[in-house]
């Protein structure tokens, strides 16, 4: 089956709780469709260069997905009908990379640098 890639947003007046929710609600319709999530990630709430719908932040989440394109196609058009979503971007990959993104990455060398200042 073909690898996709998710990054979606969502509205930054959800909780971390509803958010990480939309991500198993999405999961559950890839599953419903024969599809599979490989990898989650949620990257937290963080801030646009621009407005989108009068929001300045958004929660951001990463999906990584072995699924046949009309499962894929009904995942998007539900994010799209859904109203805490407010962007979605999807790309077809030949292969998932191995370990976190490189935002997780950043996340992760910013808590190392704090941790060697204390």
């Amino acid at each position: 089956m073909p690898l996709y890639e998710h990054v979606f947003i969502a509205r930054q007046d959800l909780s971390n709780a509803q958010a990480e929710g939309l991500i198993e609600h999405f999961s559950q319709v890839l599953a419903d469709n024969d599809g599979k999530v490989v990898d989650t990630e949620y990257w937290g709430v963080k801030t646009m260069a621009y407005k989108i719908n009068k929001n300045r932040k958004g929660h951001y989440a990463f999906l990584k997905t072995d699924a046949p394109a009309p499962a894929v196609q009904e995942m998007e058009r539900l994010m799209r009908l859904h109203d805490d979503v407010m962007r979605v971007l999807t790309i077809r990959v030949d292969e998932h990379e191995e370990g976190p993104s490189i935002q997780m990455q950043k996340r992760d060398e910013r808590a190392d640098r704090r941790r060697d200042r204390s």
